[in-house]
């Protein structure tokens, strides 16, 4: 049970935006206090959400023998809502996160590029993030890490397995710890060597920023592959 959540965390983990924001912050005046805000955020609606979906789902009784095909059912239907999502992914024209100093962001946190109105064709996220701050820092960290189908997915093992309280718990705690961790390993490595790791991110986001649709439809194949099948051979086979 537990290694099986951890696998459709780590697939819900990984986020170029989520990574693209810690870049951000951990390159601002105050990037200490104001990544730490970012993982406030994030382990916050990551533990709120993923209680409330535990306790959904124990108290739909999803985890007993007599509740089979229903919980078969939820794990087909979130395979199938996540194969449906690679085909949104694939024709929505793609919207980067403005990072301050990096091309395609020109004017910098503030300042439009040429032609353009301050904040013009920005989501509220890259508004938030073009300024940063730890006030902004705790919502941006709310608003990406509300909870995706993969979150979802890794909680719905958990929670429809018979296993007791601290074991579920510590499940619970596991998804949350690797679903937050392209926020908390950055800024692990910024604590260790500050200027190498700002150096290595601003690369590696170069490289993300090009291919990052790419790796989310890969995530969200393997992961809708693997809930499909699941279900579906857990509706055919016998009780």
């Amino acid at each position: 049970m537990l290694l099986q959540a951890a696998g459709f965390a780590v697939l819900a983990a990984l986020s170029p935006t989520a990574l693209l924001i810690s870049a951000v912050y951990l390159g601002s005046a105050r990037p200490r206090t104001t990544a730490l805000c970012y993982l406030a955020g994030a382990v916050l609606i990551s533990t709120v959400m993923g209680i409330a979906v535990l306790l959904l789902l124990r108290y739909g009784d999803f985890q007993l023998p007599g509740h089979r095909t229903p919980r078969y059912g939820l794990r087909l239907g979130l395979g199938l809502v996540m194969l449906a999502a690679i085909a949104v992914v694939a024709r929505r024209k793609p919207r980067l996160l403005a990072v301050p100093g990096q091309p395609g962001n020109p004017g910098g946190p503030g300042q439009p590029g040429p032609g353009r109105q301050p904040d013009q064709g920005k989501g509220i996220v890259s508004r938030l993030v073009s300024s940063p701050s730890p006030r902004t820092a705790v919502v941006v960290g709310l608003l990406v890490f509300g909870p995706g189908v993969t979150f979802i997915a890794a909680i719905q093992v958990i929670a429809t397995a018979r296993a007791g309280v601290p074991l579920s718990a510590l499940g619970l705690v596991i998804v949350i710890v690797i679903n937050v961790a392209f926020v908390w390993l950055p800024f692990l490595a910024y604590l260790a060597a500050p200027d190498l790791t700002t150096r290595k991110l601003t690369a590696f986001n170069s490289w993300l920023r090009a291919h990052g649709r790419i790796l989310l439809m890969l995530a969200l194949l393997v992961a809708g592959a693997a809930l499909t099948v699941n279900g579906l051979l857990g509706l055919i086979r016998p009780a």
